[in-house]
């Protein structure tokens, strides 16, 4: 089998293979060709590719791979130009991108949305959405303190003392608590707020202080994933962080739904009432955002507050961010990569068949299915 690696699109720095991992693949017994340039944003030349025992071709030979690897998915030009059968492997949100799923159900294209792997014990070796939620997390806490105006730690000079920073986390999923890691690390007062009940005692190992608001919907059946609460806790929880907001220093926002509009947890009216000089840094920023007046992609100062909206900060990071990716992508491979080489889709791995989204013209994943077409479900 020919496993082909696509250059990511202008603006992304990141690439799904390493050398290294592109290495461990090529002794499964199977060919990878690159496109030229592929990792060169991250570091890695055309000649550490081929030094593995990979191949560098053009976009258009790569598209043309048994299996094709990417971050984001090729543009629509080029998926309507895929052969019946061609295996897809990348990130391209399925719960919120139906054409796309429609396109590669036509096309009878078998995808594979590595956002969609199950959230089980056995799967995190495999999580990129962990994996990059880290990244994230820790570049997002050193992004505030390099705009902040103010230390992140206490400093008892001979000018008098400095008081610490105090840092609200919204979210304590893993970007959360990476956030809550690097906070501390460098000496803030942190304190962080999530829906899930399971994630206080998190929060708390690592020294911050739980925000906690009575009445959460904490469904089981989520995958560990937040859900959408009723309108009477989402009072409370606005009344419950603009408290804490106003005596913020920085914020960072890691709140996201899947499949859904990202919950605002910072209003307007919230911004306005921060102390100059603050920091907001929004992940959720490509969603919608958690705070009101994010914006996408931009850097806006609002109230003599900062707003950071960046959702792809581990763009910032392509070296590390690729490995662990690379890693991501190797071990998920290795299920549905034979003893030949050959593709191998063993229907009954949960894994496969929860992360793969089209196969044969058909959805394979119940949770896409669910979502994306609900009133066809029994």
């Amino acid at each position: 089998m020919t496993i082909g690696l696509l250059k990511e699109p202008e603006g992304e720095n990141r690439v799904a293979l390493l050398p290294e991992s592109a290495k461990a693949l090529i002794q499964l017994q199977v060919q990878i060709i690159v496109e030229s340039r592929a990792g060169e944003k991250a570091y890695a030349s055309d000649k550490d590719y081929e030094a593995i025992g990979a191949s560098i071709h053009s976009r258009a030979e790569v598209l043309q791979a048994d299996l094709i690897l990417g971050i984001h998915p090729p543009t629509e030009e080029e998926q309507l130009a895929l052969k019946d059968g061609q295996v897809l492997v990348c990130l391209f949100q399925p719960l919120s991108n139906k054409k796309l799923v429609e396109r590669f159900l036509d096309k009878k294209i078998t995808s594979f949305s590595m956002d969609n792997v199950p959230r089980t014990t056995r799967a995190q070796a495999m999580d990129v959405l962990s994996s990059m939620a880290t990244v994230a997390g820790y570049k997002a806490v050193l992004m505030a303190a390099s705009h902040s105006p103010r230390f992140f730690p206490m400093f008892m000079t001979a000018a008098g003392s400095i008081i610490p920073s105090k840092v609200l986390i919204l979210g304590a999923g893993v970007a959360g608590l990476q956030a809550i890691a690097s906070a501390r690390r460098l000496g803030a007062v942190v304190e962080a707020f999530d829906v899930r009940a399971a994630a206080e005692e998190e929060v708390k190992s690592l020294g911050a202080k739980f925000v906690k608001v009575e009445g959460a919907k904490d469904e089981a059946s989520a995958g560990g994933y937040a859900v959408e609460q009723s309108e009477e806790y989402k009072a409370k929880q606005q009344a419950l962080i603009q408290e804490h907001a106003r005596k913020s220093n920085i914020i960072i926002c890691t709140a996201q739904i899947p499949g859904r509009k990202a919950p605002v947890l910072i209003t307007s009216e919230t911004v306005e009432a921060m102390a100059p000089g603050s920091i907001i840094v929004d992940l959720a920023a490509s969603t919608g955002g958690n705070c009101e007046l994010t914006e996408n992609n931009q850097i806006i100062e609002k109230h003599g507050v900062t707003i950071i909206g960046d959702s792809n900060l581990p763009g910032t990071m392509p070296t590390d961010a690729s490995k662990m990716y690379g890693k991501n992508m190797v071990n998920f491979l290795k299920l549905i990569i034979g003893k030949e080489g050959e593709l191998m889709l063993n229907w009954e791995d949960d894994i496969v068949q929860n992360t793969c989204v089209t196969h044969q013209g058909e959805i394979r994943s119940e949770r896409v299915k669910n979502i994306l077409y609900p009133s066809e479900i029994n």
